[in-house]
């Protein structure tokens, strides 16, 4: 996009992107405000008209911790390596839930503002960026519960849970690579929407929400590395709350290379197809 003066009246000549497409980082910084905004009534609207509001953000991971706890903790017995089944599961309820909700509403927010995308130009990039953003302040809300547990369980913080941000951000770098993935997907084919459901509740399993990754033979851990989530998940739960090991550094170094090639290739892919999006729509 190029800007020139004609007298006093601003005019913008609008350009396809051409070639090898990445992030116009420029482009983006100029838009902040627009994600502010975006972000806000992204944040606003999510519980508008409900009988209890943002307590359904404490609500849905608690009582899947309680079942979890009762199902897996208590009557199969899978191990969770020393700390508390409920804290156990509920610090990785925490990041799954952020990046499954950040999946299920980024996949359709380019359909759901079909209307500002087809009348005004801006970097389509900001609209699942925003979704996914949003999710952080519903995280920290979770957040308290976790301090809660860790308080009732008398886990004493320590130095590693400095770290904790670090996986977090890979979490939202992940959430953002698919997001931009399935949300440029949804605008071609509405099956996105109909299959996410089912393929996130595969991703869950596939993921050590429920158990530890010290389960999965080692032979095969860097391999099941490729999960993004999972080094994630055990990175953020053995910062937080520590456990009789420590996670595979082959499985964290695999699952932190797959964050940054979705990321790249979610950004590449949705800037590639970006120029027709409004003709889709």
């Amino acid at each position: 996009m190029r800007a020139t003066q004609r007298g006093d009246v601003p005019v913008f000549d609008i350009r396809p992107s051409q070639g090898f497409v990445a992030l116009n980082l420029r482009e983006l910084w100029e838009y902040r405000e627009l994600l502010y905004i975006l972000v806000w009534r992204d944040i606003m609207v999510r519980y508008k008209q409900t009988a209890i509001g943002a307590a359904w953000v404490v609500i849905q991971p608690v009582c899947a911790m309680l079942v979890f706890s009762l199902f897996f903790g208590k009557l199969a017995g899978i191990p969770s390596e020393g700390v508390p089944y409920p804290v156990f599961v509920y610090s990785a309820l925490l990041l799954w839930q952020f990046f499954s909700k950040a999946l299920t509403e980024a996949s359709t927010s380019l359909v759901m503002n079909e209307r500002v995308i087809t009348k005004v130009y801006f970097p389509r990039l900001l609209v699942p960026t925003a979704v996914v953003l949003g999710g952080l302040l519903d995280f920290g809300v979770a957040s308290v519960v976790l301090l809660g547990l860790l308080a009732f369980y008398g886990i004493a913080p320590s130095w590693a849970m400095l770290t904790a941000p670090v996986f977090l951000l890979f979490a939202v770098l992940t959430a953002l690579g698919v997001a931009f993935w399935l949300s440029a997907l949804d605008v071609e084919y509405r099956d996105v929407r109909y299959t996410l459901p089912f393929l996130t509740q595969l991703w869950l399993f596939a993921t050590p929400v429920v158990y530890p990754s010290s389960l999965v033979p080692q032979r095969w851990r860097a391999l099941y590395g490729l999960n993004p989530m999972v080094g994630m998940i055990e990175g953020f739960r053995a910062a937080l709350v520590g456990g009789a090991s420590s996670p595979d550094p082959r499985m964290l170094a695999t699952s932190a290379l797959a964050v940054v090639a979705i990321f790249l290739s979610g950004v590449v892919y949705f800037r590639r197809v970006e120029r027709t999006l409004a003709d889709k729509i």
